[in-house]
């Protein structure tokens, strides 16, 4: 952790430096993963590109960078591969990742984001594919 002090409106303690690596390290992971690798592997075409492209989302979230131009509901509503099942492995994965190249607090408040991130976007997929006329899933 670099130390640095907060920028106005940042969440909590890290540099850009460390969501790439954190990103960088996540994705290595998930190429080889047996259960996401598939899944990924199968959607992304230039993994340097998606991986800046997700740094950028983070650094949005996390510092207010801007940059990060997409819409990440719609994205994994698009990918029919993608199901409400695949979050939990992710963000066991993406907690392993956290706790391997960060401290302990910044760790847990990157973990947060990520599951509140997470919660939304599985909610978001599961609720879009319902018949219609479904009740919603609101757990």
């Amino acid at each position: 952790m670099s130390g640095s002090s907060l920028r106005p409106h940042q969440l909590f303690d890290i540099t850009r430096t460390e969501i790439d690596q954190v990103v960088r390290r996540f994705y290595a992971e998930v190429r080889a993963h047996d259960v996401l690798g598939p899944v990924f592997n199968s959607a992304v075409t230039d993994w340097p590109e998606h991986e800046d492209k997700i740094s950028g989302f983070w650094a949005g979230a996390i510092l207010r960078e801007p940059g990060y131009f997409g819409n990440p509901m719609q994205v994994h509503i698009a990918n029919p591969n993608i199901r409400s099942e695949h979050f939990p492995v992710w963000l066991d994965l993406f907690q392993k990742v956290l706790e391997q190249e960060l401290t302990g607090d910044v760790a847990s408040a990157f973990s947060l984001l990520a599951q509140r991130i997470g919660k939304g976007l599985s909610m978001g997929i599961e609720n879009f594919r319902q018949p219609d006329g479904a009740a919603p899933n609101l757990t």
